[in-house]
């Protein structure tokens, strides 16, 4: 049990580390889609105007930043809660029909 966990530690680490040296090696940098598709749009088509404007703006990019961990991690949780109701009654089922006289004729 301690060695599993050691090599999926091991794992974890590896997978946080290796892409931050692959993306300096090939000298990219980090970006979101959004930025790059402004990118191309400015230099395919520089007379473009945008259609629509944010209705409120973080005042920085760590406010940002935050807010978009805040709505992954409420979307984590409801998944998660989803997730443990519907394994909360298979196993619920299951027990009632593990039971002398459960549901299995009806």
């Amino acid at each position: 049990m301690r060695r599993t966990n050691l090599i999926l530690l091991t794992l974890v680490v590896l997978l946080a580390v290796v892409p931050l040296f692959l993306a300096t090696r090939h000298g990219g940098s980090f970006s979101g889609a959004d930025s790059q598709a402004q990118e191309l749009i400015d230099q395919t088509h520089p007379e473009y105007k945008p259609w629509f404007h944010a209705i409120w703006t973080p005042p920085s990019k760590e406010i940002e930043s935050l807010l978009f961990a805040l709505q992954a991690a409420i979307g984590a949780g409801v998944l998660g809660y989803y997730m443990g109701l519907k394994r909360g009654k298979a196993a619920a089922a299951r027990a009632r029909q593990d039971e002398p006289g459960g549901t299995e004729g009806r």
